[in-house]
Parts: C-alpha cells; sequence; structure tokens
C-alpha cells in the first residue's frame, strides 16, 4: 500500500466497475434538512418491540448537502496546469496505459483518452494529446477555493508544482491566468492569485472543533468534472503518514479521486475545515481513505506566502518517537502520552538546552502535547529566536527545559569481535565498543550487539546495532548493563542506534 498524491490516476480497469456503482448510487435517495448530525423522526411513535414488527424499523435521516453545494460550490475552481518537459516525480504524474487490446475504432477508446489520458496525457481530462513522448508539454488537474473577493486562492503544492502556465476556472465559466505567489511543500499548501474582483468566497472554519463520526463534503474536479460533489465523514484526526513530518492530517472516508487535490472539505455548517490533499491507495484511485490538510495550518501558511512568498519554521533539533504502552511503563509515565526524545542533534538548538534523549516532552509552552505527531507542529508553528518551553518527564518527574528555537534546512559498517558478554534475560551478547568504534559512531558511551536473540529478538533488536541506555541511564559497560537489568521490572527500554539513527525500543521480560 502506498500514499499517492491525488492527481495520480486510477488504474484503467476499475473505470467501469467505479461507473456500475455509481449508477446504483444515484438511485438511492435521501430527503433530510442540513444538519450537523444524524436526525431521528421526533414526530414518530416510540418502537416497543421491534421483533414483533419486522417491516418497521427505525427511520434515520441523512443530512442534505445540496444547499451547502448551492451556496459555496461557485467559490471551488478548476485548476490546469501546465508543466514543461516531463512530469515531474513529484507530483506522481504518471500516465495510466490503455486497456491492454483497445485500439482507436473502439468506442471506448476516446472514453479513456479523454477522462484518463492517453500514454503521456497525465489523465488531463481535457481531450488534449499532452506529452506526446518527445519531452513536450504535459497537462494536469486539480482544484482550489477562493479565500477572498480579489482572487487569493488556496491550493495543494503538488498541484501547481514545476507549472509554465495555470489556468483557474470559474464556475460560471469565466477563466483566468493565475500568478503562484508562493508554494510550500512542506505542507503541501500554495497560494495563487487572479486578476478579479467581487469573488464568491468559502467561510473558514475551525478543524479543531471538528470529531471522527461527524458529515463532511469535499467539492473538486475530479478527473476533471467540474464541481463534483461528495459526503463522507470524519474517520480520524491529527493522522501522521509517512515522510510527512508536519502535517496532523483530518482523515475521511469521503470519496475524493485525482483532480480533487486542492479541493475544499467542508462541514455541515458550510465551513472549510480541510485542503484535500492525499489518498491511501493501492491503485491510484479512491479505496476509502483521504487525508485533508486541516484548514487553520493551511491559513497560517497563507499568511506567510502572502507576505513573503516563503515560509519560515523553527526547529530544536530533535529526533522524536511515539510513546507507547511498553514505553510508558518503562519511564514510569501513568499513560502513553507526549513524544520520546530519542536523540538530539548535536549541531541543533537542543545541545545547547538541558533537554537529553529519554526525555519525553509533555507540553510546549503550556499545551499539552497528547501524541507525538503534535510536537512538529508546535514547534515549526514559532518563529526563529523564539524560547520554547518544554514541559519534559524525566526520571518519573516533571521539570521545565527552555530551548531556543532555530529556523528550520550515512551509513556506517562497525567491526564485529566475538569476545562478547551475553545477557540472558534480555537474549543478547554484547560487547565494549573499540575506540575506533566510538568515533566512527560518535558516541561516548554503549554496547556492541553481536548477537541477539529471545526478548531482546523479538522486540526488534538487530546484531550490530549500539545500546546507549536501558531506561533513560547511560550504558557504560557490559557488566553494567547486567546489574541494570537484576532491578529491572518486566519492561525496559533501550535506546538503540543503527545506521547512525537512534530509536528507543521498548523489550517485555515478562
Amino acid at each position: 500500500m502506498r500514499t499517492s498524491k491525488l492527481t495520480r490516476t486510477l488504474v484503467a480497469g476499475a473505470v467501469l466497475v467505479a461507473l456500475t456503482g455509481g449508477y446504483v448510487a444515484g438511485r438511492q435517495h435521501w430527503q433530510a434538512p442540513i444538519a450537523s448530525e444524524l436526525l431521528s423522526d421526533a414526530n414518530a411513535a416510540p418502537v416497543a418491540n421491534t421483533q414483533n414488527t419486522p417491516n418497521t424499523a427505525p427511520r434515520m435521516l441523512v443530512p442534505d448537502f445540496s444547499q451547502l453545494a448551492e451556496q459555496y460550490g461557485p467559490a471551488v475552481v478548476n485548476i490546469s496546469v501546465t508543466h514543461d518537459g516531463k512530469p515531474s516525480a513529484a507530483r506522481g504524474s504518471a500516465a495510466i496505459p490503455m486497456p491492454p487490446g483497445m485500439d482507436q475504432n473502439d468506442p471506448l477508446f476516446q472514453f479513456f483518452r479523454r477522462f484518463y489520458g492517453a500514454p503521456g496525457n497525465d489523465g488531463g481530462g481535457d481531450g488534449s494529446d499532452g506529452n506526446d513522448g518527445s519531452g513536450g508539454p504535459t497537462r494536469s488537474l486539480g482544484s482550489g477555493f477562493i479565500v477572498s473577493p480579489d482572487g487569493y486562492i488556496l491550493t495543494n503544492a503538488h498541484v501547481v508544482d514545476d507549472a509554465s502556465q495555470v489556468t483557474v476556472k470559474l464556475t460560471d465559466k469565466r477563466e483566468y491566468k493565475a500568478k503562484v505567489v508562493g508554494s510550500d511543500k512542506a505542507s503541501d499548501v500554495a497560494l495563487l492569485k487572479i486578476a478579479a474582483t467581487d469573488l464568491p468566497t468559502v467561510k473558514i472554519g475551525d478543524p479543531s472543533k471538528s470529531k471522527a463520526g461527524e458529515w463532511v463534503v469535499a467539492i473538486g474536479s475530479p478527473y476533471g468534472f467540474d464541481n463534483t460533489v461528495t459526503a463522507g465523514i470524519v474517520s480520524a484526526k491529527a493522522r501522521a503518514l509517512p515522510d510527512e513530518n508536519y502535517t496532523p492530517f483530518i482523515q475521511t472516508d469521503v470519496p475524493v479521486n485525482p483532480g480533487n487535490s486542492g479541493g475544499p472539505l467542508f462541514n455541515l455548517n458550510g465551513e472549510v475545515i480541510g485542503i484535500n490533499s492525499m489518498i491511501y491507495s493501492r491503485t491510484g484511485g479512491f479505496q476509502g481513505l483521504s487525508f485533508a490538510i486541516p484548514i487553520d495550518m493551511a491559513m497560517k501558511v497563507k499568511s506567510q506566502l502572502q507576505q513573503y512568498g516563503k515560509v519560515s519554521r523553527g526547529r530544536i533539533g530533535v529526533a522524536i518517537q511515539e510513546v507507547n504502552q511498553s514505553l510508558a511503563k518503562s519511564f514510569g509515565l501513568p499513560k502513553p502520552m507526549g513524544a520520546l526524545v530519542s536523540s538530539i542533534d548535536k549541531n541543533g538548538p537542543a545541545a545547547k538546552s538541558d533537554l537529553k534523549p529519554g526525555d519525553v516532552i509533555l507540553a510546549v509552552n503550556g499545551t499539552t502535547i497528547d501524541d507525538s505527531v503534535q510536537l512538529p507542529e508546535k514547534i515549526a508553528d514559532m518563529r526563529p529566536g523564539q524560547k520554547a518551553t518544554l514541559t519534559v518527564w524525566r526520571n518519573g518527574a516533571k521539570q521545565d527545559v527552555s530551548v531556543t528555537v532555530a529556523a528550520l534546512g550515512e551509513k556506517r559498517d562497525v567491526a564485529s569481535h566475538d569476545d562478547s558478554t551475553a545477557h540472558g534475560r534480555l537474549g543478547l551478547a554484547v560487547r565494549d565498543l573499540s575506540p575506533e568504534e566510538k568515533r566512527a559512531a560518535q558516541v561516548t558511551n554503549g554496547l556492541f550487539v553481536a548477537r541477539v536473540g529471545g526478548p531482546a529478538e523479538q522486540a526488534g533488536v538487530q546484531p550490530g546495532d549500539i545500546i546507549l541506555s536501558l531506561n533513560g541511564t547511560p550504558v557504560t559497560s557490559a557488566s553494567q548493563l547486567s546489574d541494570k537489568l537484576k532491578k529491572a521490572g518486566n519492561s525496559v527500554a533501550l535506546l538503540v542506534q543503527r545506521d547512525g539513527q537512534q530509536i528507543f525500543i521498548p523489550v517485555d521480560l515478562g
């Protein structure tokens, strides 16, 4: 399974299935007023015994999204982008081949060509030939929404990545050449400007007030079908994705597809709470998981792009990991919470503070960090030079550490000797590091893992790892490790360095 940008095209074999499913769904008919939650019929008499009335069931009404779409649909735009040369890998552009055996005389040939792209067409959706394979221009589609009457538009950065020309089309068929004011790849947010006034705009909402299970609506241009409305629910909040360091995504089950990128995600009050950005898919098409950038985060990026043309972020120079139940138990935390500091950049701001590996960051400037995914966003929002007061958990108690925020910018082979000491409770055979190995690994202490088995192997410790600490206490010798293990409980946390990276590994000794 992979995470893919919405501009990736759906495999051709799924098209007819999708069309059939769309027909069946289209035959269903719901009638209900717009509401913030599912409504029951207030006038219906209570059902005393549903087992005796098989033909009678409690009636649940689904919200009617037509008023929302009618009022705010005009503020959603179609974005057509022309790229010079071959598609960028960052855009995830990949032409969809025609179904095997299909030739130009097949009745479905033009359908696939128009809406899903001939080879090299990047699923342009507008009938253009796009790149003919000779390195010529390519075209792609996306969505956006107007945030101010004077023509400022938000979309995804990957929609306009490497664009030579951006065209914005409104629902009233007016078209404008757009200027890319700024694009921030880290958040995948871009700001466009068109020369127009008195434009319809969206309302900006507060995504922190949304809850899992609430109805949400997406409007966009999947495969070039302008102003398409789809609905679903919020599946989860503050969702972390691989390689996405700063964005606590809103996860939904709203059907979104290539071309929906950059479009708005509405709550039932008609407020935008997110920008549809990604799908999680095996095929490149929607499979029940979609992800949106919280709009409050996007608006902060918009302000910086509008004012400075770029985004400045803070950093403190630490690597963190999630605190699970085993790690919480090892560190004496009452429950899994916070962000565990696994390593500190020796040239970063945290190295100049009292912060240490093994500290669990519980709050930043008084704001609680319930999950590790919240910390990067909090630090990134701070301006370079600003002081961050970190509340950390260390040695079974809380304490404050002050760090000055800075601006955000190789594997090694370890020699193997066999004079190792076995530690049966962990299942490890370890030895002291030689001076050369310490210099190569850039550490002052630690034990080299020569062999591994038992609980340590089950936890993920590997031969060649360097054990730096146990339950936050630096490990300096094999005998010291043995002494610590004798006093340990049923669970320990090992700080391990592997390929230059440090990570805490909880080991269940029970």
